[in-house]
């Protein structure tokens, strides 16, 4: 029997009718084809709804693989196969094969399979909504494929329609349900009740009572406790922050947030203003990469919420961390957003210090010691020296997400040619190093070029390889964050000898 393709072919066709429903993927078996930047957020989406993901994919990206290293997904490095669908509850293909995608489109349909081929709404079983998450509320919005751009100018005004204190506020109303289904009541009176505890009305004030502080919180020894020791405990899926009471507006009288970098990761390599703003923090919101020891230097009264997005299920989207930050120094609060990584290069600080400026709160950058600095002191090296090095140049290793090849140096912020005076510092360089390589010699670089690998900088999992760039290909792929360092600087006899363990050299590879 003939299996017809979706109705929707073309924007001048009827948009289908589509059923909306919240599925439950705890535990189901998810396929993903593909293992691109695109494939690592679908992936990263199917984990935060519990389910057990398989991804097909010839090669993946270094999160997608640290995933699979973990045991956090299966990938198989090879190619799509029918068999690929036995058993499988729903498949999402992401590869720039029109073909691939044709093929496990098909197949899927002949097996009763819930088929998502990425941005090809005729081979889309379902789509993917924009989303937004407050806890446990969810507001999904979908334009059948017509305009994912209308979709999230719509999530957009809904955040700011939606503040983050609805999230406590859902699960607080879920408690009052549980309590009045426990009592014996009329059902229309219970029905009444319910709507109207979920009133607008109710919600402001409960926003205006500092976001809903949990009556736990605050009964008997808990008040005294929750006053002395931090919440350091991690996010669920989606952020559920509880705040604080509402402390006094600061002497300046404007809400501030302060962007605070923790990289290199030691507490001792934190300037004087780091410390004295985290010392003075209400909230905190930090990265995965924040170590414990850093940590240790917030105020023992403040709020602490990881919102990571480093590697496996996103805790909390960028938007969500926007919100956060807004909400929070709107309710007076001194807020700190601490990131591990190099936030002002290669990292998330435009975008939020946009948010805050399009939101009116005022914020402060707090500069700190970049990671290339970092590790190069620690190595015992300078990035220039003269008669060596007369310039550095910094780049990225992590491809654009609309660059469908993937390539390091398909991105045109690397230069056509890299001069020998010049140090090379690569920001997320991934485990491709044959690529890496590949592109580092076809800009001029001799084969010899001494290399450095930088892993964890300034912890106590530090670890470092020396290597060429004709040797790069053979290097262990140390774990992330980590740093390539190209160039004369980095030669061996430049290198400070250290006899700590951590320092030890992995192979003599030159």
């Amino acid at each position: 029997m003939k299996i017809d393709e979706p109705a929707i072919r073309n924007p001048e066709s009827h948009a289908p009718n589509l059923f909306p429903i919240c599925l439950k993927l705890e535990g189901r078996l998810c396929l993903v084809v593909g293992a691109g930047t695109v494939g690592e957020s679908k992936i990263e989406g199917l984990l935060a709804a519990g389910a057990a993901v398989r991804v097909v994919a010839p090669s993946a990206t270094d999160t997608v693989r640290q995933l699979a290293r973990a045991g956090t997904i299966r990938w198989e490095a090879r190619c799509f196969e029918p068999t690929d669908l036995a058993g499988v509850f729903l498949v999402v293909v992401a590869t720039d094969s029109t073909d691939v995608n044709d093929c496990v489109f098909r197949e899927a349909r002949q097996r009763g399979v819930l088929c998502n081929v990425v941005d090809d709404p005729a081979r889309c079983d379902f789509y993917y909504p924009s989303v937004v998450r407050r806890g446990a509320l969810q507001i999904a919005i979908s334009t059948a494929g017509r305009s994912p751009a209308l979709a999230q100018r719509l999530r957009r005004e809904l955040e700011q329609q939606f503040p983050p204190a609805y999230a406590t506020w859902v699960e607080e109303l879920g408690r009052k349900r549980q309590k009045l289904f426990r009592r014996k009541m009329d059902r229309e009176r219970r029905r009444r009740l319910l709507h109207r505890l979920a009133a607008r009305e109710r919600f402001e004030k409960f926003a205006e009572s500092g976001f809903g502080v949990r009556d736990s919180v605050f009964a008997g020894n808990g008040a005294q406790q929750a006053s002395r020791q931090p919440i350091q405990k991690p996010l669920p899926r989606n952020p559920n922050p509880v705040a604080l009471p509402q402390p006094p507006i600061p002497d300046s009288c404007f809400p501030r947030v302060y962007l605070v970098r923790a990289e290199p990761a030691h507490p001792e390599l934190l300037t004087l203003k780091a410390l004295d703003v985290l010392g003075r923090a209400d909230v905190v919101l930090h990265d995965d990469l924040v170590t414990p020891q850093v940590l240790a230097k917030v105020s023992p009264k403040a709020s602490v919420f990881r919102v990571g997005k480093r590697c496996g299920p996103k805790r909390t989207s960028q938007e969500e961390i926007h919100a956060l930050m807004v909400a929070y120094a709107r309710g007076g609060l001194r807020v700190v957003r601490l990131q591990g990584g190099d936030p002002v290069i290669f990292g998330r600080a435009g975008e939020e210090v946009r948010a805050l400026r399009e939101a009116g709160v005022d914020f402060e950058i707090v500069p700190g010691v970049t990671s290339p600095l970092g590790a190069a002191a620690r190595a015992g090296i300078a990035l220039t020296e003269r008669g060596v090095a007369s310039s550095v140049i910094f780049l990225t290793g992590h491809p654009r997400v609309h660059d469908p090849s993937g390539l390091a140096g398909s991105d045109p912020a690397w230069p056509s040619l890299i001069r020998t005076d010049t140090t090379v510092v690569i920001y997320m360089p991934g485990d491709d190093y044959a690529l890496l390589a590949a592109e580092l010699s076809a800009r001029g670089l001799d084969p010899e070029t001494p290399c450095l690998i930088v892993s964890s900088a300034s912890t106590a999992r530090e670890h470092v390889h020396l290597s060429t760039v004709c040797e790069l290909p053979r290097a262990p792929r140390l774990p992330s964050p980590k740093l390539l360092i190209v160039g004369q600087v980095v030669a061996p006899d430049r290198l400070r000898q250290r006899e700590e363990s951590a320092w030890a050299y992995l192979s003599a590879a030159v």
